[in-house]
């Protein structure tokens, strides 16, 4: 091997091993043990609530444990730049909340994660040099905010529980907030008639700036009996206008299979 092979086998080790190595992620993980949906239990949370989990669960839906997702789409860096295609691999664990998402473009790797109550953004150029690690509490902010509202993917992460409460707001929304070691998020969720959720609303940190996010989910597919959107678009909403950032499409829904990812 040359030296300079040797080098960019080096400069891309921390990479690779971050993107593959899932052990932490599920070695924390508690299986939910033979916990299922029950129509009773949403009867008193509000009425868009109800329609949503009627339309996405059915009676006995065993609460899902571990996810994973393929996904294509578009991503942009900047307002100002130009849209690249990408492509991403995601994990998630539902208690406790994790995930490890790893996500290619033809620039950029990058990889983002919630594990034991910490979350890491890493971005490396062209796979190789590492050009963002952020990481501490608005990043933990950040990353268990994409977990709840991910759960759109794993509809029985979204039924309420110690952490999670549902506040109504009106026919079409209502506020979900999550708590999870002294760390406290929320979102406001739009629903249409049918019961579907259409949008996810939230504040999360832009560098050092609080601001208005906007998540919109569409094309309802049925996975596992469960109806989950397969797309999603991602957005701030800034004072000069909204600006998206991601579109995705999940390819592939793969549940509860630890054992084959």
């Amino acid at each position: 091997m040359t030296l300079i092979k040797k080098y960019l086998l080096m400069l891309a080790t921390p990479f690779l091993i971050g993107c593959t190595k899932l052990d932490p992620l599920f070695d924390s993980a508690i299986p939910y043990e033979n916990l299922t949906y029950n129509a009773e239990t949403i009867a008193d949370l509000p009425a868009p609530v109800q329609r949503y989990f009627s339309y996405a669960l059915v009676d006995g839906q065993k609460y899902i444990n571990y996810l994973r997702l393929k996904h294509s789409g578009t991503f942009k860096t900047d307002k100002d730049k130009k849209w690249m295609d990408i492509e991403g691999e995601q994990y998630f664990v539902a208690n406790p909340p994790g995930f490890l998402w790893i996500g290619k473009t033809s620039s950029f790797k990058a990889k983002d994660s919630y594990v034991g109550g910490e979350g890491n953004l890493s971005v490396y150029l062209f796979g190789l040099v590492r050009i963002v690690k952020e990481e501490g509490g608005k990043v933990n902010q950040a990353e268990l905010l994409r977990w709840l509202g991910e759960s759109v993917w794993m509809p029985t992460n979204l039924l309420p529980d110690e952490h999670k409460i549902w506040s109504p707001i009106n026919d079409h929304s209502a506020m979900l907030t999550f708590t999870y070691e002294g760390l406290t998020v929320f979102y406001i969720l739009t629903f249409d008639d049918e019961g579907r959720i259409i949008s996810l609303e939230t504040e999360r940190y832009m560098g050092d700036r609080l601001l208005p996010w906007k998540g919109e989910v569409s094309n309802y597919v049925c996975q596992e009996g469960m109806m989950v959107p397969a797309d999603i678009e991602a957005s701030w909403m800034l004072k000069e206008g909204k600006y998206t950032y991601a579109r995705f499409h999940v390819e592939a829904f793969d549940y509860d299979n630890p054992d084959k990812y």
